[in-house]
């Protein structure tokens, strides 16, 4: 069996738990300024329809007496560290989807730790025990339908779904609830006449393929319940990158260059905390003219440059990120500014190219040191000289990791 565990509105549950007077309460994590998007919602606020993504002022009309926090993520990802430690007493086999979810395959479990379900009540127990926080598990003979059953199991709950259950479980749900089917994939799916995940699961082959193509036989496995992916420990990320939405449109170029180097020292940090470093740069922002109406009507544009050597070296990454900037001779103001590096390799596997070399011993000590000041006290704490303040509406980090 495999379990899924996920916490309930991580973010916004620490800052309930850290502050009695926000308990009982809407609230949202997330920007605060007219441009903000909310990261995590209150079980209080999600009544009123306020849900992560969502601009802030549109949550704001929707639940006026929201509490809106503008967050800090460092906190947030050293309470995730001590979750998966916990996670690590029930199973030696967890793959992290997130900072807060992850499954784990329970196999050979049972003698320590009993049956699943009762596996289960100890994990989500334990995790109330020691940090006062609530998850809920979903637990199933597959990855999908455990991700589907802690779905089914919010707010702090626990959905157990047997072998001889999953094709009844399924069945009527919606197509959308299939892991990896968007909005996109949704409308493609009932134009075609697919509804639910019965409808899929009923269709033969032939009239997937006709309709869907390839995909639809992969649609077609999942809505039985038959989902080959193992659960995979340590996965490895693909790509991390930070962006900010500006709480005014930027053309200030030494704004725009802060703002480059502290998502780069950033980014950089997780690298070395992964013991990992980048091959590939990436820059992305968004212009300030809507080109079409709604929230998504902003022109995207990204630029990315490999560079000689692999780096985790916030100031590497930083000149990369300017020179792509530069190259990009964009005259208009920004709405969105954002860095991220791909092609990683472990700090220990990267090749050194004949001409270059690693950031010399005080370099590496100096970032070494930024590390535990900022662990320790928070992204603010210091920085390296030139640093300038950033303005921010809503900050956005995020690690993608492989799929297969």
């Amino acid at each position: 069996m495999i379990l899924h565990a996920d916490m309930d509105a991580f973010y916004a549950s620490i800052e309930q738990r850290d502050t009695p007077e926000y308990r009982g309460r809407p609230i949202a994590v997330g920007g605060i300024g007219p441009r903000g998007v909310v990261s995590a919602a209150s079980y209080e606020a999600r009544p009123f329809g306020v849900r992560s993504a969502m601009p802030t002022v549109a949550a704001r009309k929707r639940c006026p007496d929201l509490i809106v926090i503008p967050g800090d993520m460092a906190r947030y990802r050293r309470e995730s560290k001590r979750v998966f430690e916990i996670f690590e007493e029930f199973s030696p086999s967890i793959e992290g989807i997130s900072l807060d979810e992850a499954f784990l395959d329970l196999a050979g479990t049972e003698r320590l730790m009993g049956q699943p379900q009762v596996l289960g009540e100890k994990l989500r127990q334990r995790v109330r025990q020691c940090l006062s926080l609530p998850v809920s598990v979903g637990i199933a003979p597959v990855k999908m339908v455990a991700k589907i059953a802690s779905e089914q199991a919010k707010p702090d709950g626990l959905v157990l779904v047997h072998s001889v259950e999953v094709a009844g479980f399924l069945a009527p749900l919606p197509v959308r609830r299939i892991w990896g089917v968007g909005p996109v994939g949704e409308k493609t799916l009932q134009a075609a006449g697919f509804k639910t995940l019965g409808d899929l699961a009923r269709a033969s082959q032939d009239d997937l393929v006709g309709a869907l193509g390839d995909w639809g036989l992969a649609v077609g496995q999942l809505a039985r319940g038959e989902d080959a992916r193992d659960v995979e420990p340590y996965r490895e990320a693909v790509s991390i990158s930070e962006e900010n939405t500006f709480t005014r449109d930027v053309s200030d170029g030494a704004q725009v260059d802060a703002t480059l180097f502290s998502h780069a020292e950033s980014v950089a940090r997780r690298l070395r905390r992964d013991a990992l470093r980048a091959q590939t740069v990436v820059l992305k922002w968004k212009g300030a003219t809507r080109i079409r109406p709604g929230a998504q009507g902003y022109p995207l544009f990204t630029r990315r440059v490999t560079l000689n050597d692999s780096t985790n070296d916030g100031p590497t990454i930083a000149a990369a990120a300017r020179t792509l900037w530069s190259r990009a001779a964009f005259e208009q103001p920004v709405r969105l500014l954002g860095v991220g590096v791909t092609n990683l390799v472990d700090i220990d596997e990267h090749q050194l190219s004949l001409f270059n070399s690693l950031p010399g011993q005080p370099q590496r000590e100096l970032n070494e040191v930024l590390d535990r000041i900022t662990d320790r006290f928070g992204n603010e704490a210091i920085g390296r000289g030139h640093r300038r303040s950033v303005e921010r509406a809503g900050l956005t980090q995020q690690d993608k990791r492989g799929e297969k």
